[in-house]
């Protein structure tokens, strides 16, 4: 019987320890679509430079001119009630940061704000960078975050390309939060998770993002291990999950020995 269920349980921790990022699912009836929403990385892969989108505005642009420098993309939508304001206000505040790190902007690097909405139209994308730009520090320039809206058939083939998963839940949408790092040639280099960052990590991202290199994401044991605590800005071993796991391993690993030890009292009893 245990030589039957340990195959099992091994199983459904490694599946658990390495199951995709998703957005967080809440009971009820939105939680079916919420099963859509979340991250397949494309690390390595190139975003579909001949993409048509409109800015602030109102021009329409070539996404692969608009990437020609390492390039933070945020996918937001404009009317979003949750996520999106928390990730732009984060970005917002991180690239005052990043000035700190004499890192500058529209030259080391630029932000480009991508809606997945597509009723979302340049006014919106207007408005928005408008308020974010009064947030920064004074002489921020214009060109270093730029905000994107375009239809349908081009929100697909974007959000696809860089693994973006999203799903229409009434007149909102169930959608990760990432940022995506791109090279100046639009080679996906590095995801960032979450609504909180560290502006070292972020220069980091840049950097490789200059040269081209893909930076592999945290690996899933160490954020499984870890939480992020946002008021010390760092991250903190998750107790619980740890001793949990230690103490679900244990007694596979128990498991393992007694069936082993019961195996070789039969092979001393057979001879």
């Amino acid at each position: 019987m245990l030589s039957k269920t340990i195959p099992i349980i091994l199983a459904l921790i490694l599946v658990f320890l390495a199951a995709p990022v998703r957005a967080q699912e809440p009971a009820g009836e939105t939680a079916a679509p919420l099963l859509a929403a979340g991250i397949d990385e494309k690390l390595g892969e190139y975003i579909p430079a001949d993409l048509m989108l409109v800015n602030e505005d109102g021009d329409t642009v070539r996404l692969g001119d608009v990437i020609d420098r390492p390039t933070i993309i945020t996918l937001v939508y404009y009317s979003c009630p949750s996520i999106c304001r928390p990730l732009l206000n984060e970005v917002s505040g991180m690239l005052g940061r990043l000035l700190e790190l004499n890192m500058n902007p529209g030259e080391d690097y630029q932000v480009v704000t991508i809606s997945f909405d597509e009723f979302d139209g340049p006014a919106g994308s207007a408005r928005l960078k408008k308020e974010y730009m009064n947030q920064l520090p004074e002489g921020f320039p214009g060109g270093a975050w730029t905000f994107l809206t375009a239809g349908p058939e081009t929100i697909e083939r974007f959000t696809e390309s860089v693994g973006f998963e999203f799903n229409r839940v009434g007149e909102d949408f169930a959608h990760p939060s990432t940022l995506v790092i791109l090279s100046p040639k639009g080679k996906i280099t590095r995801y960032l998770y979450g609504a909180e960052y560290l502006a070292l990590d972020l220069k980091m991202a840049i950097y490789e993002a200059s040269e081209g290199r893909v930076g592999p994401t945290i690996a899933r044991m160490l954020k499984f291990c870890f939480s992020y605590d946002p008021e010390g800005r760092k991250y903190v071993l998750n107790l619980t999950r740890v001793v949990g796991t230690g103490m679900i391993l244990s007694l596979v690993g128990f498991a393992i020995f007694l069936t082993a030890a019961g195996r070789r009292r039969a092979r001393e009893v057979g001879e």
